[in-house]
């Protein structure tokens, strides 16, 4: 059944039905349509999941039995897309119900297949030790929705700074969690999510320049 495959080759790609949307310019709601079968997408459609999600559009369809031959376009296959400059910010913030990029530290590379929807941002801080240290450029995907578990840039408050945190969620709560065990986690629940803001995945990290 095509939602059955779009849905397992959605998630051996590690990818959110968030991302996919974005990705393809379509509603979340549309892709989860998708994956529960209660429409299907056209046959162009189809074939942008196929790049994406690194088959083809045959497997999805389920004329094919596998994509052992396929490219891969997966989470942790950026290069084949083109070298492209993403802007180097230092800060993010929050203000006025918009997000703020502050501090322009020039460009760097990255291969990505939409440049205009990433930024890299500078780490500050200590509290995600000893994965990613003080000063290192963290990859980010501009949208406004965290699966549970995934690491993002999110401000808290009306005029906080962005932190980079492990987002979960637990029951009517938000946690915002460190990896550095000196840190302790910040629970965000109530009207107090009102005022939590993400901007963006954290797709992958480099070492400090």
């Amino acid at each position: 059944m095509f939602a059955e495959r779009l849905k397992q080759a959605r998630k051996s790609k590690r990818y959110s039905q968030a991302e996919i949307s974005q990705l393809l310019g379509v509603t979340q709601q549309a892709v989860g349509k998708w994956e529960t079968g209660r429409s299907t997408p056209d046959p162009q459609t189809i074939a942008r999941l196929a790049e994406i999600l690194g088959t083809t559009a045959d497997v999805l369809l389920g004329l094919q039995q596998d994509a052992e031959n396929s490219p891969v376009v997966g989470r942790n296959a950026f290069s084949r897309y083109t070298q492209c400059e993403i802007p180097v910010i230092g800060t993010v913030r929050a203000g006025y119900g918009a997000l703020a990029f502050e501090e322009d530290y020039g460009k760097e590379y990255a291969s990505v297949k939409d440049p205009s929807n990433y930024f890299y941002l500078v780490v500050k801080g200590d509290s995600m030790e000893p994965r990613i240290s003080d000063g290192d450029l963290a990859l980010v995907h501009r949208q406004n929705t965290l699966d549970n578990g995934d690491l993002g840039v999110l401000v808290y408050g009306l005029d906080g700074e962005g932190t980079l945190k492990k987002y979960i969620q637990r029951g009517n709560a938000v946690v915002l969690q460190p990896f550095n065990p000196n840190y302790e986690e910040l629970v965000i629940k109530g009207e107090e999510l009102d005022h939590l803001y993400i901007a963006g995945k954290v797709v992958e990290t480099k070492a400090k320049w």
